[in-house]
């Protein structure tokens, strides 16, 4: 109530983007402290501080307040924000798969003449337009004008890629998901969580905290995380759907490969009916993702049988079992971003299953100054499930490539 006749006409935690009268928000990050761009903030004409430190200032006409969390409450200001939140809000997190499954979702939709928008590592994506985006999860001020634009163009089903990062630094607070989805869980990132706990505990806080009332919860009943998941919803009062085996939402009852592509059957929780239909993927993982992704499609209120028509259109994400090409030998050349161990050995595993009789030739590396102990474990991998390796450094980024 002490500030409630205080104006502001708009918000930044960027110093350089402050205007007339905004409220800067001075975030401590891992390589910037916003503290120290105060001065130059309330210069470019910033009328209200938010930080959480004990900020002494000789300007009377400036309006400090004090925040233990001032990330928590950027994002819920800038959600404040948006003239109109979708009616189909779904959040994917996990380690591997996010992209898949928004951009498989993405594509039923669009295929069935849906307003959709996917919004994730490869960009943003709305009437089958792509633009770029830097992060993951981006920050709450990009993000709302996202959401203003998608509005805008009466978009309506919007798939967001929700990350551990953007997840524990709230970037997301102040949203609520009708659908959230969870992939699964393995060793990436620990460089920025210090442990799998505090790693797992991140993608959790999605569903403890950022999910509507009776909301769904989309996973997979054979990860090992999915007991705690049940816990969760049981907790929050929320609806679980699963796929993969008996009594699952989406049970896959047969599946073979086709070459290129695959043939599956599945049946939908108390139905008698088995559905067919083939897919031109490459890779069994991907039909976990794409099974989540029909999942999500059927409480977005797409019908199965349309949904299985979509389906053989559907393709690849950029860079994830991604055909790029032959050679005249008649070579297949694929492309994939695994750089975890877990990611990279099920890639070999699933192209060595889908073509038993051809041999693999594998091109990879890892980056410098990031995760150091998934080196020689991706080495292991590497040496066991490929032919010839072709060892790279990906990016060096400061350490010497040798």
């Amino acid at each position: 109530k002490k500030y409630y006749k205080v104006s502001f006409s708009g918000v930044a935690f960027d110093s350089k983007k402050v205007k007339r009268n905004y409220i800067f928000f001075a975030i401590k990050g891992n390589k910037f402290d916003g503290n120290k761009y105060i001065p130059e903030a309330i210069k470019k004409g910033a009328k209200v501080i938010i930080s959480e430190k004990n900020i002494k200032l000789t300007n009377k006409n400036i309006v400090l307040i004090k925040n233990k969390n001032p990330r928590k409450l950027l994002a819920e200001i800038s959600y404040k924000l948006i003239e109109k939140i979708p009616n189909n809000l779904i959040a994917v997190t996990g380690t591997n798969g996010k992209s898949s499954v928004a951009d498989f979702y993405y594509q039923i939709l669009y295929l069935n003449r849906k307003k959709v928008a996917s919004i994730g590592t490869i960009g943003v994506q709305a009437n089958n337009k792509k633009s770029s985006v830097d992060n993951t999860t981006l920050d709450p001020i990009k993000l709302k004008k996202i959401f203003n634009n998608l509005n805008n163009k009466k978009i309506d089903n919007v798939i967001l890629e929700a990350s551990s990062h953007g997840l524990k630094q709230n970037r997301l607070d102040g949203l609520l998901f009708d659908i959230g989805i969870f992939t699964n869980l393995s060793h990436d990132h620990l460089d920025y969580h210090k442990s799998y706990h505090d790693y797992f505990n991140s993608k959790l806080y999605l569903f403890k905290n950022l999910i509507k009332k009776k909301g769904i919860i989309i996973t997979d009943k054979l990860i090992p995380q999915y007991k705690q998941i049940k816990q969760v919803c049981n907790r929050k009062k929320l609806k679980l759907q699963t796929i993969s085996n008996l009594n699952s939402d989406i049970e896959l009852v047969s599946h073979s490969y086709d070459n290129d592509g695959q043939i599956l059957g599945i049946k939908l929780k108390n139905k008698k009916k088995i559905i067919n239909f083939r897919c031109n993927l490459i890779g069994k993982i991907q039909i976990k993702n794409l099974l989540m992704s029909i999942l999500a499609a059927i409480n977005s209120g797409l019908d199965i049988n349309a949904i299985a028509e979509s389906v053989i259109h559907l393709k690849s994400v950029e860079g994830r079992f991604e055909k790029i090409g032959k050679l005249k030998n008649n070579s297949k050349v694929i492309l994939d971003y695994a750089h975890t161990p877990d990611a990279l050995k099920i890639v070999l595993k699933n192209i060595k299953e889908q073509f038993p009789s051809r041999k693999i030739r594998l091109v990879f590396g890892c980056g410098g100054d990031r995760d150091r102990a998934k080196r020689s474990k991706m080495g292991k991998i590497a040496a066991k499930f490929s032919d010839v390796i072709y060892l790279t450094d990906d990016n060096p980024r400061n350490e010497n490539p040798k």
